[in-house]
């Protein structure tokens, strides 16, 4: 038995209320953070995906060398990693601690040689050094409060420029990076700075929904853009490929592009209504898409030449995945700690529609018709009709911890201290627990209920009653996950200690507990359509494929999920996938023993 790589599905950005997202580019992939990911994502092809898992705290931004070879990425503790970008394997290049604080952005030089990284450091808010060495090349001073941005020109002589919340820009020249002088456009935040690819220019953009352009050379102010200005904070600038044109984002929900020439807008998109439509950063592509970041984590790609909205709208999951379940092959549905369901089809991700959950998803389940049901912690149990929630919905008597369908279409929804049967949103059944469950799962009138007893309770259902027909022992600490194979002949049942015991629910005895490979929690298992193998995840990060037929063999996938697995599930016979905290889904292909 023996796994090979598949496509990466990729998490979007994370974004937060009030502050600057910083996206990037090289060629036509974009690169962006979330959590302790770095994602590299082609926008011509959506299997096109790599995520680098290096940084031990949450990552806050990162950019691609102009050679194209090496990536930056920083993260909350002023850590800058470099690592390669061109091989599998991501190799750390080097690793420097450079600020007190979280790092809000950096530069590469044109040679892809030295970085500046700037963001909320203790005794200094901004460190230019050498890529190789880590050795200073120059001071970055002037500043009072935290820098937002800063930006190098590519081109000898060197400058920099840096934004801060003092409102004010400084520039540096270079090399090594000296202060020059400080430019007071701005009356309120500078959110973002950035220079055009030809070095001639370099722009400004703040709180005080204002754009500026300096000289690039010299950091003379050279004037404002004041036709049709923005009405909200103004977040990202980016430069067109040929230093001609800027584009803008703001959180008045539009995005500008403007000609520097004339200082005209000569576009102006508005995307939606609300929050979840500000524009919180960009990027413009060497390839010449542009992409603009929605509070909702929405990356919206615009063609300059289509006027009214934008070509495509690339989603994701923002957030933890929580829950999810396969659907008609290949798509797949995915619930996250946001409360949001995702659908997952050959053209990406979609939002499903109708009211959604408020809070985390604790659960996904299908009936045999195809309806899918979903529980939340916001206490509802809603169904999904297509890639839509039906306007009804059925409110728990307490938190949902799980559901579960069975073969007459009842579902179970298991709660703090009881299980609650629901048809057509109505409760026809509730039982009250004499222990505290914590797993659940259904066979045709087979109903198997994992409690922190270290039990397993078998229950049969005739439609109108759940009756306990056995007991079943083995685990070796509280129950955290249930599945039955498919013809209910088998029940694998994994546990916080780690250890899956397979169990015959017939004969009410335990087949082997040799299934103990795991260090940590068990978060999910599911069996393939012939239920010889069973796939299991784990807090420990890692996935394992179990054989019924030959208990000692295991295929083991290290490493299947930064931060843990909280969920897999069979996209087809040999095609799993796994997800969990870092919002990705990974898929693997599976060659079982002979």
């Amino acid at each position: 038995m023996s796994f090979a790589k598949g496509p990466l599905y990729p998490c979007n950005p994370a974004t937060a209320r009030g502050e600057s997202t910083k996206l990037s580019s090289s060629k036509d992939k974009v690169v962006y953070t979330n959590g302790r990911a770095v994602i590299i994502r082609d926008l011509k092809d959506a299997a096109v995906a790599a995520a680098y898992v290096g940084h031990v705290q949450p990552t806050t931004v990162a950019r691609i060398a102009p050679s194209g070879y090496y990536c930056a990425s920083a993260d909350t503790s002023g850590t800058v990693k470099i690592w390669d970008t061109v091989g599998e394997d991501q190799t750390l290049k080097a690793e420097y601690k450079v600020i007190g604080g979280a790092i809000k952005d950096l530069a590469w030089d044109g040679e892809s040689k030295r970085l500046i990284a700037v963001g909320d450091g203790r005794d200094k808010f901004g460190h230019a050094f050498m890529v190789d060495t880590g050795s200073s090349t120059g001071e970055i001073i002037g500043h009072s409060k935290v820098i937002n941005a800063v930006s190098i020109r590519a081109q000898r002589p060197f400058r920099a420029a840096t934004a801060s919340d003092d409102g004010s820009i400084v520039f540096h020249q270079g090399v090594p990076f000296k202060y020059d002088k400080t430019i007071k456009t701005h009356t309120k935040f500078v959110q973002d700075v950035r220079y055009a690819a030809s070095g001639d220019h370099f722009a400004s953009v703040g709180s005080d929904f204002k754009v500026f352009v300096y000289d690039g050379k010299t950091g003379d102010t050279l004037g404002e853009f004041t036709e049709s200005p923005h009405t909200g904070t103004i977040m990202a600038v980016s430069w067109s490929p040929d230093s001609k044109s800027l584009v803008t984002s703001a959180a008045d929900r539009t995005v500008k592009l403007w000609d520097v020439e004339t200082k005209k807008a000569q576009a102006t998109w508005t995307l939606g209504t609300g929050v979840n439509h500000q524009q919180v950063g960009n990027t413009w592509t060497e390839e010449d898409s542009i992409v603009s970041l929605s509070m909702s984590g929405d990356l919206n790609v615009f063609d300059k030449r289509v006027g009214d909205k934008p070509a495509r709208v690339l989603s994701g999951p923002q957030k933890a995945i929580t829950a999810a379940l396969p659907g008609p092959s290949p798509t797949f549905f995915v619930g996250t700690a946001d409360g949001r369901v995702l659908h997952h089809s050959d053209e990406g991700y979609e939002h499903v529609g109708g009211e959604v959950h408020t809070n985390l998803v604790s659960g996904l389940s299908t009936a045999q018709d195809g309806k899918v049901y979903s529980v939340g912690l916001d206490d509802r149990l809603r169904e999904l009709e297509g890639k839509s929630y039906t306007p009804a919905s059925f409110s728990t008597a307490t938190q949902p911890k799980a559901v579960a369908v069975s073969g007459d279409s009842t579902v179970f929804v298991l709660e703090t201290s009881s299980v609650e049967a629901v048809r057509s949103n109505q409760k026809v059944f509730d039982l009250v627990l004499k222990y505290t469950p914590s797993a659940i799962a259904t066979s045709e009138n087979s109903v198997a209920i994992g409690g922190e007893d270290m039990k397993v309770h078998l229950y049969s259902w005739d439609g109108r009653a759940l009756a306990e027909k056995a007991t079943l022992d083995g685990n070796k600490g509280a129950v955290s996950a249930l599945a039955f194979s498919p013809d209910g002949s088998h029940l694998a049942s994994g546990d916080s200690s780690g250890k899956i015991v397979l169990f015959d629910p017939v004969a009410g005895k335990a087949i082997t507990s040799r299934w103990a490979f795991h260090s940590a929690r068990i978060a999910a298992l599911a069996w393939t359509a012939d239920g010889q193998h069973c796939a299991s995840g784990s807090l420990d990060t890692h996935v394992y494929v179990w054989s019924v037929q030959k208990p000692v063999k295991n295929i083991a996938i290290k490493n299947a999920a930064a931060g843990g697995v909280s969920t897999v599930f069979w996209l087809g016979e040999k095609e799993l996938a796994s997800a969990g905290a870092d919002a990705c889904v990974r898929r693997w292909n599976v060659t079982f023993h002979a």
